[in-house]
């Protein structure tokens, strides 16, 4: 089976992250699960060990907030990658890369720091046998956030959204847990020469 690189995209609770189970258990055979999520509160680490619990026991689980790709290259070879999720990864990055804190969020220091870091994880796929299942959160559809960090943290997502579509062979949208397949439907002809 020729290996795949999926992007799946979707607002809260649209059913994102039950599809990237699903398209892991349909590639098989050895699965790694790259959690981006920190547990930094009581609220978030309910989420992460119910989001733990609805993984297969077989599937290896990496907790990677930040390079992906080094963690990724430290791996034995999967047969299949599910990250989940780019917009904890992003917001991981805008944090480590502010440092006067979110209230001064340094957008050119992460972009810089963001593109590198899909630069490498695009290059570990490449050079590898691996199928990414990757899962994002489509945050252009809402209101613009009232706070500096909020609109920051939006476009950066949004700018490595279009990104990793312009590298993925699937995109999905999934709304109401039905998922849309964006390339199939796309207006031709789709330019594929990166993210404006």
């Amino acid at each position: 089976m020729a290996k795949r690189f999926i992007l799946i995209l979707g607002g809260a609770r649209s059913g994102k992250s039950d599809l990237a189970r699903k398209l892991g258990l349909d590639i098989g055979g050895h699965v790694t699960f790259v959690a981006t999520a920190e547990a930094k509160d009581d609220e978030m680490r309910r989420r992460i060990e119910a989001h733990q619990r609805s993984r297969p026991a077989s599937w290896r689980t990496l907790e990677v907030p930040l390079h992906v790709a080094d963690a990724l290259e430290r791996e034995a070879a999967p047969d299949a990658i599910v990250l989940d999720c780019v917009g904890l990864w992003v917001s991981n990055l805008l944090a480590a890369n502010s440092p006067s804190g979110l209230d001064q969020p340094d957008e050119e220091a992460t972009q810089n720091a963001l593109s590198q870091e899909l630069g490498a994880f695009h290059d570990w796929y490449r050079g590898n046998g691996a199928s990414l299942i990757v899962v994002s959160n489509e945050v252009g559809m809402g209101l613009v956030p009232p706070f500096p960090s909020g609109r920051v943290f939006r476009d950066l997502l949004g700018w490595a959204n279009q990104r990793l579509a312009t590298m993925a062979t699937e995109v999905y949208l999934v709304i109401a847990g039905i998922p849309i397949d964006l390339k199939k439907f796309a207006i031709q002809p789709w330019k594929q020469d990166g993210p404006h």
